[in-house]
């Protein structure tokens, strides 16, 4: 009870009981104020998160509200005690939600000036995570940019190959980053895809004279044509195309050179008449042969390319912005003038902040209406990485049919922010609702009346996992890896017709209002389990989770024992092949034959140049130190052959095992082999070996061989 009152005179707030008591309800919230100070559990919370607040003050955790100045502490202290002494005997254990509020005003203005514990944040920099202490948490990471925005994502991908062998391409649709290093890459995948396009539009035409039908959003022509397209060169340079194409993916046009197959000007008339062709619904002319030769060129690239499938026939591409969220600016486009006009209109600062991407033009329907899925995960640590996936998600209808006729936004984008302003059409099948979602329970369903529900864990579950991961992985090493920090991630899918997930981007602070029922429902109990995971989990790992389903943990790394600077180099000396004979005294007399050898043999004076050798004193010192020339026996002289034969052997370098010191006076020392064949010639090769004047501590000489 005193530590009760020293926090009220610390607030400048006195008991308004009659008796100068409290009532039993203030004391009890009071008690929990002091015990959460000093357990550490006070939070603060910015923005609309009433689930976070509620789940916290359940566990003991008392709220540090910042917008509470120190005069509307004590008026609403004062009110609050007022209200309930009021209640006086009438008090029946239950506080009603407006005195329960007021109490938690209180207790927040008790623990005003204490440090914060648990930061809960709609924004990054709301809180700087270099002057927390380590002690405190915060849902937030720094540097996230590497995989939440548009281009991070599309840039962090191509590093895949670092860390999976799966491509990036089997999952994520092709992004280009439209500043000037990836322009001209766009632009040969746009001309590259139209050109499948015409193979695939070609087929399809072909199947549907067979059958009696049209191709699906086939448009009537705008044009009477005198007479049909002849596309025979057009189809023969796709084929070039292709081609090259397929070589490129499978490495085999290394050490190529490859020619272009179009210049700018052919280029710009195929696409103007892929335009007329398929867009415009010219009439054209097909042989059997050009078709037999379209269906194995595209099971060529079926093999090759995983996203052949989605690409359609129309190319069409999404334009967007890319730092924005909830579908801002976001285009549709299948004009390549068009695209690139869009880009060239802006700053050059903003040319780099844009990126295009495939626009999947096969995706799973509903009743005939596009969908995207929001599916959250959770990261609890980058090093080592640790992956939470929510086993619910939801789907987010557009208000329109799907018709590939019109890009408008209502037909494409499937962004709540922008459907919500929108009138369903009437059209639209009568099962979705007018608040455009379902959850992943009514999904099933659905999948069970198209006798797909088997793949829903199999197929779309398991690769919406396996994307996170990849996706997490990449960016891993951009992040900040700081202690007592998560994040709870919000990531876009899109379904292929056969339930493969396809990711399109990763958002960071996902919306949690409960806009709908769906999103009341599920966004409540995503935080609640979020809690579950970074304050009950981290402290017990057997409490419940709630549907979180830690699906990576990385394995730790063993760094070796750091045992101080110790540098020591460790080995072994190198050893002669062939030790020179032992020297002799220098009163040896010269060879008499020595000038004749050298007179008969011309090769003689050529001289060879070994490095230079460090000349140390040797182990045991000349006996004879006044002679300039110190002589050994002479070597025997060889028919043919001027190299000695003893003890060196033929083809085998000259080796000074050691070195020998030189008086100042001594210039030269000149070495002699001799063979046992040629003892009785008494001929001689000598061996010279001449060091300028040095000193005695720095005496080198370069060593001559004469033969």
């Amino acid at each position: 009870m005193r530590e009760i009152f020293k926090v009220l005179q610390k607030t400048q707030c006195k008991p308004l009981s009659n008796q100068g008591r409290l009532p039993l309800e203030e004391i009890h919230y009071l008690c929990v104020c002091l015990l959460s100070s000093q357990m550490h559990k006070i939070f603060s919370v910015q923005g609309s998160y009433p689930v976070i607040r509620v789940a916290l003050r359940a566990r003991g955790w008392v709220e540090q509200r910042k917008n509470c100045s120190k005069k509307q502490n004590c008026q609403c202290c004062h009110k609050s005690r007022a209200r309930l002494n009021d209640a006086g005997n009438s008090y029946d254990g239950e506080l009603e939600e407006q005195d329960l509020d007021r109490l938690h005003d209180i207790m927040s203005c008790l623990v005003k000036k204490e440090m914060v514990y648990f930061y809960w944040t709609n924004c990054r920099g709301a809180i700087k995570a270099n002057s927390l202490h380590k002690e405190q948490m915060t849902n937030h990471f720094a540097n996230t940019s590497s995989f939440t925005t548009k281009v991070g994502l599309c840039m962090s991908l191509r590093n895949l190959h670092w860390f999976d062998s799966t491509d990036p391409d089997s999952f994520f649709p092709r992004c280009y980053v439209l500043g000037a290093h990836e322009k001209q890459d766009f632009i040969d995948d746009f001309r590259r895809t139209a050109c499948t396009s015409l193979l695939k539009y070609i087929v399809e035409r072909h199947q549907g004279d067979v059958k009696g039908k049209t191709i699906s959003n086939m448009r009537k022509p705008k044009k009477q044509q005198s007479r049909p397209l002849v596309l025979s060169q057009m189809i023969n340079s796709t084929l070039k195309v292709c081609q090259q194409f397929v070589d490129s993916l499978e490495h085999r046009d290394i050490d190529i050179d490859s020619e272009t197959p179009l210049t700018q000007e052919e280029w710009t008339e195929f696409i103007d008449i892929y335009y007329l062709v398929v867009h415009d619904g010219a009439e054209i002319e097909i042989s059997d042969d050009f078709v037999t030769c379209c269906k194995a060129m595209l099971h060529r690239l079926q093999e090759v390319s995983p996203q052949l499938d989605i690409d359609g026939i129309h190319n069409i591409w999404i334009v967007k912005p890319a730092a924005k969220s909830r579908g801002r600016d976001i285009k549709c486009s299948k004009r390549l003038d068009k695209i690139l006009r869009l880009v060239d209109s802006r700053p050059a600062y903003f040319k780099s902040k844009w990126v295009v991407q495939k626009y999947l033009e096969r995706p799973l329907l509903v009743h005939g209406t596009k969908f995207d899925v929001r599916q959250w995960f959770l990261v609890t640590d980058w090093n080592h990485l640790t992956v939470w996936f929510y086993k619910k998600c939801y789907l987010r209808f557009s208000t329109q049919p799907f018709s590939l006729d019109t890009l408008d936004s209502s037909v494409h984008l499937c962004n709540n922010s922008i459907q919500k302003h929108l009138r369903p059409s009437q059209q639209r099948h009568r099962d979705i609702p007018a608040y455009n979602m379902w959850s992943d329970k009514q999904f099933r369903t659905f999948l069970c009346s198209q006798s797909q529900e088997a793949q829903w864990e199999t197929v779309a579950v398991q690769g919406m996992k396996r994307a996170v991961i990849q996706a997490a992985q990449t960016a891993q090493d951009k992040m900040d890896s700081r202690k007592n920090t998560f994040e709870l991630y919000g990531a876009d899918f899109m379904f292929g017709h056969d339930l493969h997930p396809w990711l399109l981007e990763i958002n960071a602070s996902p919306d949690m209002a409960a806009s709908t029922p769906v999103t009341a429902r599920l966004c409540a109990a995503v935080q609640e389990d979020t809690l579950k995971v970074v304050l009950d989990w981290r402290v017990d790992h057997t409490a419940n989770t709630g549907d979180f389903e830690l699906i990576y943990k990385q394995a730790a790394v063993k760094v070796p024992q750091y045992l101080g600077s110790n540098l020591l180099v460790k080995g072994c000396a190198i050893k002669s092949p062939c030790p020179l004979p032992a020297l002799r005294s220098s009163n040896c007399s010269t060879p008499k034959h020595q000038n004749r050898v050298r007179k008969k043999n011309p090769a003689a004076e050529n001289v060879k140049h070994l490095p230079n050798v460090p000349l140390k004193s040797a182990e045991t010192p000349l006996k004879n130190s006044s002679s300039e020339v110190l002589q050994l026996p002479p070597p025997p002289f060889h028919p043919g052959s001027l190299m000695p034969t003893e003890p060196l052997t033929d083809h085998q370098p000259l080796t000074v095992n050691k070195c020998i010191h030189l008086p100042l006076s001594h210039r030269s020392v000149v070495l002699y082999s001799k063979s046992a064949e040629d003892k009785q010639q008494d001929l001689s090769t000598p061996l010279e070996i001449t060091a300028p004047e040095q000193s005695r501590q720095a005496a080198t000489s370069p060593i001559k061989i004469f033969q």
